[in-house]
C-alpha cells in the first residue's frame, strides 16, 4: 500500500496574524487579497468566478465539498481563485452529477487550499481590520512560519494591476442567433450571464476588455453591457469604450464591475470597501419603488453616490452599509447593478432587471 500523504498548510496574513491547518490541493505557495464568502451554496461557482482572480478566498459555511464537482457549475472554464480556506473539506461528495472531488479538482488546476481553520475567528478579524494581502502554502513538509512573515511584507497587491486584462477572453465571440444584438465587453464575464442573455433569445457578441468602441460598431450591436470582473475599477482600460458609448448613446447596462465602469466613465468617482460584499443574501432597496431585493453579490469596490453627475440617480441601495447598489440615467438608456441579477448562485429575485434592459433595447431600436 501506498504512502498517504500528509499536507501542511499555513496562511500568514499582511500583519503576522498566522493561521495553521491541513493542506488540500496543490502543493504550492501563493499570496493575493484574502477575502471571505458567506454564502451556504455555490462554492463552484465562486471558484469558477474570475471577478475572484488575484484573491485567496474564505468561505465561511462549515463544510465544502459535500455535493462534488460538476462543471455544469462553472462560470469560467477553470478556477480562478488564488487560494482557498475553509474549514473542513468533504472528501465523500454525495451527488448525483459531481465529476470529482474538490480536493483533486483543486490539485489538478494547481491552486492550494488549507482546511481546519477557524473561519469564524479569519473572518471577524477581515471584517474588523478590513480585506488584507496573504501567503498560503501547502507543503508535505514542516513550514517556516518566520520565512512566510518576511516574504508576505513585500508581496504585491494585485489590485494594483489592471485584473481584467488577466481574465478577459483573446478574440470575438458570438452566443446565439437571436435579435436584439447585445455586445458584450467581457472583463471577466460569468458564463451564467451570458446563458441568460441568450435564454431570453438575444444574440450576444462578447469582445476582449480593451476593445475600442469603433471596432465594438463594426458589429452594429442594439445595445452595450459591461461585465462583471476583478480589482480596482480604476485600472480597467474599458472605461474608455464606455464613455464613448455613452457619448453616442447606445443602450448601456453594467453588471457589478460594470456598474463601476460606467460610473466612472460618466463621471462620477468609486472606492475600496472595508472588506466588500460577498455573499447571496444582501439585502437592496430598489429607490424607484421601496421594494427590498435579496441580491447575490461579490465586490470590493463602489461607487460614490455623492459623485454622480447630472442626470444620474441612485437605483439600489444597500441596507446594510448604505452604499451604491446601482444608477440609472434619468433621461438616456443607462443603467447598471452593483449585485448581480443572473444569480448563479443565489436568489433570483432580480433576473427582471435583465429582461427591462432588453426592453429598453427594443424601444429605441424601434
Amino acid at each position: 500500500m501506498g504512502r498517504v500523504s500528509i499536507k501542511q498548510g499555513v496562511l500568514v496574513l499582511e500583519d503576522g496574524t498566522v493561521f495553521k491547518g491541513m493542506g488540500f490541493g496543490a502543493i504550492s505557495t501563493v499570496s493575493g487579497e484574502v477575502v471571505f464568502n458567506t454564502g451556504m451554496v455555490g462554492y463552484t461557482e465562486s471558484i469558477t468566478d474570475p471577478s475572484y482572480w488575484g484573491q485567496i478566498l474564505v468561505q465561511t459555511y462549515p463544510l465544502i465539498g459535500n455535493y462534488g464537482i460538476s462543471s455544469k457549475d462553472f462560470e469560467s472554464s477553470t478556477p480562478k481563485i488564488t487560494g482557498y480556506v475553509i474549514s473542513e473539506c468533504c472528501i465523500n461528495p454525495s451527488h448525483h452529477s459531481s465529476e470529482k472531488t474538490l480536493d483533486s479538482w483543486l490539485t489538478e488546476n494547481n491552486i492550494p487550499g488549507i482546511q481546519n481553520v477557524d473561519t469564524r475567528a479569519l473572518t471577524k478579524k477581515l471584517r474588523e481590520e478590513g480585506t488584507m494581502l496573504g501567503i498560503l502554502q501547502v507543503s508535505e513538509e514542516e513550514i517556516d512560519i518566520e520565512i512566510l512573515k518576511n516574504r508576505v511584507k513585500n508581496i504585491q497587491d494585485p489590485n494594483k494591476r489592471d485584473l481584467t486584462r488577466e481574465v478577459t477572453r483573446k478574440s470575438i465571440d458570438i452566443y446565439g442567433d437571436g435579435k436584439p444584438v447585445v455586445a458584450l465587453v467581457d472583463c471577466g464575464v460569468k458564463r451564467s450571464i451570458i446563458d441568460s442573455l441568450v435564454h431570453l433569445g438575444v444574440s450576444v457578441i462578447a469582445f476582449p476588455v480593451d476593445t475600442p468602441f469603433e471596432r465594438v460598431m463594426e458589429y452594429k450591436p442594439d445595445g452595450l453591457l459591461i461585465s462583471n470582473g476583478p480589482g480596482d475599477p480604476k485600472k480597467c482600460s474599458a472605461i474608455d469604450t464606455v464613455r464613448a458609448a455613452l457619448e453616442y448613446g447606445i443602450p448601456t447596462m453594467g453588471i457589478c464591475l460594470g456598474n463601476q465602469i460606467i460610473a466612472l466613465a460618466a463621471g462620477a468617482d468609486t472606492y475600496k470597501l472595508k472588506f466588500g460584499h460577498r455573499s447571496q443574501n444582501q439585502p437592496c432597496i430598489d429607490m424607484e419603488t421601496g421594494r427590498c431585493y435579496i441580491t447575490s453579490q461579490n465586490h470590493g469596490f463602489a461607487i460614490d453616490s455623492r459623485s454622480l453627475p447630472r442626470g444620474w440617480r441612485e437605483w439600489f441601495v444597500n441596507i446594510n452599509d448604505r452604499s451604491n447598489e446601482g444608477m440609472i440615467h434619468e433621461k438616456k438608456p443607462f443603467m447598471s447593478v452593483q449585485f448581480h441579477p443572473e444569480a448563479s448562485p443565489g436568489p433570483t429575485d432580480t433576473q427582471f432587471l435583465i429582461k427591462r434592459f432588453i426592453k429598453t433595447i427594443l424601444k429605441y431600436k424601434n
